[in-house]
């Protein structure tokens, strides 16, 4: 990441004048790219990759079913309520 990166602004960059990157997976030039200290963070790394297998098991996602209490848990939630005979 660069430290003029800035997501909300139209090209992400706050440098006014710098050139908008379009295809950012190909390798690309900007004359204002400075590294951003710490932009590799494997604590984030590791908690978002423990929030992926969180959801990976509630929802039944990569090759793991859900345990049988989330399981229960989302039948009693979504389950259909009966309908009263009038």
């Amino acid at each position: 990441m660069c430290e003029a990166w800035e997501p909300r602004r139209a090209r992400q960059c706050r440098q006014e004048d710098a050139e908008e990157v379009r295809n950012k997976e190909q390798a690309n030039f900007c004359d204002y790219f400075r590294p951003r200290p710490g932009a590799f963070d494997t604590k984030g790394a590791a908690a978002e990759q423990q929030s992926r297998d969180q959801l990976a098991t509630l929802f039944g996602t990569g090759g793991t079913s859900p345990d049988t209490a989330t399981q229960s848990a989302a039948d009693v939630l979504f389950r259909s309520k009966p309908k009263q005979d009038r």
